[in-house]
């Protein structure tokens, strides 16, 4: 596929070897993949000028959490689409988080339905 008619997803999370796992299956799904190893490297990527369709970000996270990188990049970049990853039970989910609709996906998920997932979060409106 062209990359002028891939996505482009902003995946930050800290555990290198889950950022891999997810890093190669969206990458085979069709998706450039920019790796940020936390939140704060997330948050410098979404203030250069990288093109990012989505962030897909994990929530517990040392720094800036996902949920704080979801709302910086959410306030620089109104358009673009989030999805939150999280190994933990239902937590305090901030109001912003909620308002906005976010979906949150519980780990472990299953990577054969995470390209799909990604893909619709991105083509829903």
């Amino acid at each position: 596929m062209p990359e002028e008619n891939r996505f482009t997803v902003l995946l930050a999370e800290d555990e290198p070897m889950l950022r891999r796992v997810v890093h190669e299956t969206l990458r085979r799904g069709g998706f450039i993949v920019v790796d940020a190893e936390d939140g704060t490297a997330g948050l410098e990527i979404l203030q250069s000028d990288t093109s990012i369709d989505i962030l897909l970000t994990d929530i517990k996270m040392p720094g800036l959490n996902g949920y704080q990188l979801a709302e910086a990049g959410l306030s620089l970049r109104p358009a673009m689409k989030v999805m939150l990853m999280t190994g933990y039970a239902d937590e305090d989910i901030p109001e912003t988080i909620r308002e906005a609709s976010i979906p949150i996906m519980r780990k472990p998920f299953n990577f054969d339905n995470l390209a799909t997932s990604v893909r619709d979060v991105i083509l829903s409106r």
